[in-house]
């Protein structure tokens, strides 16, 4: 299925929107080459995300509409394929147009200057047509709505020619649609932001005939294991570590932070970010749509069909006060016998502000929220955080940094002290991306590192390493890994491990020439400002907080109490944790769950609320309702209080809403106000509320430490 249709148009400039079968998509090069070749085409812009093309053109916009749906069903169907959550995003990319504005001002205007009541009708009459042709519309397909209402307002003072009443109500209709149209339009700003195309192309390096080159390639050609390099000024379309070079990179698209970072070998780079000086090569891990700015995308498509439960209940009351608009209109009618005061009572209707304010405050929650590095699955996602009572902290990744440290090396031989095991280990695990690797060659750097030559290096996944120094093999990793698959000797040192070992640190072994020679004691630490940001937390109303982990009860119950957390489950299997969230939302209470594995996405799923942190797991993050682009924990408690804060401002705007527009309604109804001033008041209130919305909700700067 393919669908094209004009969506804007000027004297030389159209644009176009296409709609695709669900699973499938056009690639935008070929299409945009493609349409460059048709005679009278000047340019072309394609958006692929928002499935337009704008084209600069000197032919009939009937013939070019039909070369461009030929060229569409021929890439279509040579380039289908099923997209695994590809989304396309229907945002506003047209500024809303000003010409009802304007013939309605003229109309208003013009019309005391007029003395002929027959022209007078005819210019109020096709100023008016838009809202009495949308109100006879949706009469016929909605029923009484509030634009029927609003039309027969109008259509009353025509008919008793009362011009500049029309002409006012009809003004003052035109320009508050207008604003409302552009306060939507304004509060996508983020979300079109976040939703610019990817690179389309990328330099890879591809050893051919011996020798390095580099090799320009479509960005959707990439594969995992490719290596991509990126100099200053261009955009990383992949996932993956640096393994050569360096360069300053800015990640303020995709963690708030302004301030570029300088990124080495061995550090993670996320697509979406820029190089700023530099170059860089990178291992790629995620491409196409599995990189952190597709799934952003992803979320995004959430965000907008989405809808809270106050929202809901917005839009439903708003239905639901049309036909009490109506009645008190009729029965002001048949109680005064007066048209103007009828006409008047029905230009106060609630719908505008009760369906607007809300969706835009939410939207512009979750704007403010985006530009902090948080990204927010939707309204009813913002709604169930702000109801959460209860957070449950997974403690690996989230309370702690999830970076190990070395904090103990210990020798099992004379012949190597600790320094020497230390450097060992360093030499082998340097080749290798995985927190304990890192750990081991980041402390052997803060202690004078001395490489110590060896063989190629070969990884044993979830076991360990190995490699050879001379021909005597070097094996480093679990217990399990050294004594049972290398039959290496334990008996000797099993004591002393033992006790090492009830510490309930992480322990490395070091295997030589088929010996065990030492061990080395990692240490996950708490981040620093988890207390601090626990505290933000219950002073922005949670209730309690409780703590899951899998380590011995004892120092689970160390780290709740230097952190002071009120409950904690310690010795848990990674597929309890969802059993327990059960087990505390049976208490009738609302659970936000803070994790990054993939074992946590069950609980994730199954919380009122669930947040992924930066570092995840990819699982985690798609199971998550929040994902936090920073690997920061103050996040946490940025993202409860976003929350709060739109809640409270939808909140208030829904009271003042009820409460203003009865107000104007009572006094149209008891013949207080005209048409005109009803008009005024009603729209005023609307656009000064739908104002409020659209503010930015800016956090306090002081942050946990």
């Amino acid at each position: 299925m393919l669908a094209l249709k004009v969506l804007h148009h000027t004297n030389h400039r159209t644009r176009f929107g296409y709609r695709c079968e669900q699973g499938c998509r056009v690639s935008p090069i070929p299409l945009r080459i493609a349409i460059e070749e048709i005679e009278g085409v000047e340019s072309v812009r394609v958006n692929d995300i928002l499935n337009n093309v704008i084209v600069v053109h000197r032919c009939e916009v009937s013939f070019l509409e039909q070369r461009i749906y030929e060229i569409l069903k021929t890439l279509l169907t040579k380039s289908s394929y099923t997209a695994s959550q590809d989304s396309y995003i229907a945002l506003r990319d047209e500024i809303p147009n000003s010409s009802e504005v304007v013939r309605a001002a003229t109309s208003l205007v013009i019309e005391p200057l007029i003395k002929t009541e027959m022209i007078n009708l005819v210019f109020a009459s096709i100023a008016s047509l838009p809202i009495l042709k949308s109100g006879v519309r949706e009469l016929l397909t909605e029923g009484i709505t509030s634009r029927v209402l609003e039309a027969m307002a109008i259509a009353i003072s025509l008919y008793r020619q009362d011009f500049r009443t029309a002409n006012s109500a009809n003004f003052m209709l035109s320009l508050g649609e207008y604003i409302e149209e552009m306060t939507m339009y304004k509060s996508d700003d983020l979300i079109k932001e976040l939703s610019k195309p990817q690179v389309q192309e990328a330099w890879i390096e591809k050893l051919i005939e011996g020798k390095k080159e580099r090799i320009l390639v479509s960005a959707n050609q990439l594969n995992i294991g490719d290596i991509v390099v990126i100099g200053a000024g261009n955009t990383i379309c992949v996932d993956g570590h640096i393994v050569a070079g360096e360069g300053l990179v800015n990640q303020i698209s995709m963690t708030g932070e302004a301030t570029p970072i300088r990124k080495v070998r061995g550090d993670r780079v996320l697509s979406g970010t820029i190089i700023e000086e530099g170059e860089i090569k990178v291992w790629a891990e995620s491409v196409g749509d599995g990189t952190a700015t597709a799934r952003i995308k992803n979320y995004i498509q959430e965000t907008l069909v989405q809808k809270s439960s106050i929202q809901l209940s917005a839009s439903k009351m708003a239905d639901g006060l049309v036909p009490v608009t109506l009645g008190l209109a009729i029965l002001s009618y048949f109680y005064s016998q007066d048209l103007t005061r009828a006409a008047s009572v029905l230009q106060a209707d609630y719908s505008c502000a009760l369906k607007l304010a809300t969706p835009v405050a939410f939207k512009a929650a979750i704007g403010s929220a985006g530009k902090s590095g948080i990204i927010i699955k939707g309204a009813k996602s913002l709604e169930s955080l702000y109801e959460s009572e209860v957070f449950v902290f997974d403690k690996t990744g989230t309370l702690t940094k999830g970076e190990l440290e070395v904090i103990e090396v210990h020798s099992f031989s004379d012949r190597w002290n600790t320094e020497d095991i230390l450097n060992l280990s360093a030499s082998i695990e340097e080749h290798y991306f995985h927190p304990v690797a890192e750990a081991v060659v980041r402390a052997a750097k803060q202690k004078d590192f001395v490489h110590i030559h060896h063989d190629e290096v070969t990884f044993i996944v979830a076991h360990g390493v190995k490699s050879e120094i001379d021909g005597k093999s070097v094996v480093i990793g679990s217990q399990h890994f050294l004594e049972d698959d290398e039959k290496i000797d334990f008996k000797h040192q099993y004591g002393r491990i033992q006790e090492l070992k009830a510490s309930g640190h992480t322990p490395l072994f070091i295997g030589y020439d088929g010996q065990l020679v030492g061990m080395i004691m990692l240490k996950d630490t708490i981040r620093e400002n988890a207390k601090g940001v626990l505290s933000q937390l219950r002073q922005n109303g949670v209730k309690e907080i409780v703590m899951l982990t899998g380590d011995m009860q004892d120092k689970a119950d160390e780290v709740a109490r230097e952190l002071g957390i009120d409950r904690f489950f310690a010795e848990l299997l990674p597929t309890q944790k969802a059993d327990i969230l059960e087990l505390i939302m049976a208490e009738g209470k609302k659970v936000a769950f803070v994790g990054d594995g993939i074992n946590d996405a069950p609980a994730l799923i199954k919380a009122d609320s669930g947040i992924g942190m930066h570092k995840g797991a990819d699982i985690a993050k798609a199971s998550a309702d929040i994902v936090l682009l920073r690997d920061d924990i103050q996040s946490v408690a940025d993202a409860k209080a976003y929350a709060n804060a739109c809640l409270n401002k939808v909140n208030v705007g829904f009271k003042a809403t009820v409460g203003i527009n009865s107000v104007i309604l009572g006094l149209a109804t008891l013949g207080k106000l005209s048409p005109i001033q009803t008009a005024f008041l009603h729209n005023g209130t609307t656009i000064v509320l739908l104002l409020n919305a659209l503010r930015g909700i800016k956090l306090s700067k002081k942050r946990s430490v």
